[in-house]
């Protein structure tokens, strides 16, 4: 089994995730232990143990009403939508979240991900839509949603292939 996204990258992001938050996504490892986890009903990965708190389709956070949580984090999630999807799935993490809330996404660079697949013979994951899905685009969605938002932290490629952002909402 392969170690977790969110594994590679917790130290780095979980001082965004504290009090009351979603982790989407999960694959049985959250973020940090007290997230509310949330992955389909059957996920496509395992790699971990933790168990799901909520079974479901995250394009629609129907459990929680506006401005609920403190945080709605994703690892290598939101790459799997088609293009036509990711500002709406961006609008319903961002609608749970309270103003000063955060929404934290650890997300693969999609054009470095192949190149690291081929260069390493890693398999590729066939459920990533997006072909142009990176740390630039992900931006540019964000910018069209038309909500206040404040970036308070960034980095357009860490571990390889990835990128992370931090969404404060303002």
């Amino acid at each position: 089994m392969y170690p977790s996204e969110s594994s590679i990258c917790r130290e780095r992001l979980k001082k965004f995730c504290l009090r009351d938050g979603l982790d989407i996504g999960f694959g049985g490892d959250p973020i940090v232990p007290s997230a509310i986890t949330v992955d389909l009903d059957i996920p496509y990965t395992e790699v971990g143990n933790s168990p799901q708190n909520l079974h479901g389709d995250a394009r629609n956070l129907y459990w929680f009403k506006d401005g609920v949580l403190d945080y709605v984090y994703s690892s290598h999630l939101l790459e799997d939508f088609p293009e036509g999807e990711t500002g709406p799935v961006l609008m319903e993490w961002l609608r749970v979240i309270k103003l000063g809330g955060f929404l934290i996404l650890y997300c693969p660079d999609e054009q470095k991900y192949r190149e690291h697949c081929r260069l390493t013979g890693q398999g590729y994951n066939e459920a990533h839509k997006v072909s142009n899905f990176s740390f630039d685009y992900v931006k540019q969605v964000l910018s069209s949603l038309g909500i206040a938002y404040s970036i308070v932290h960034e980095n357009a490629h860490v571990d390889n292939y990835s990128f992370e952002i931090v969404i404060r909402k303002t």
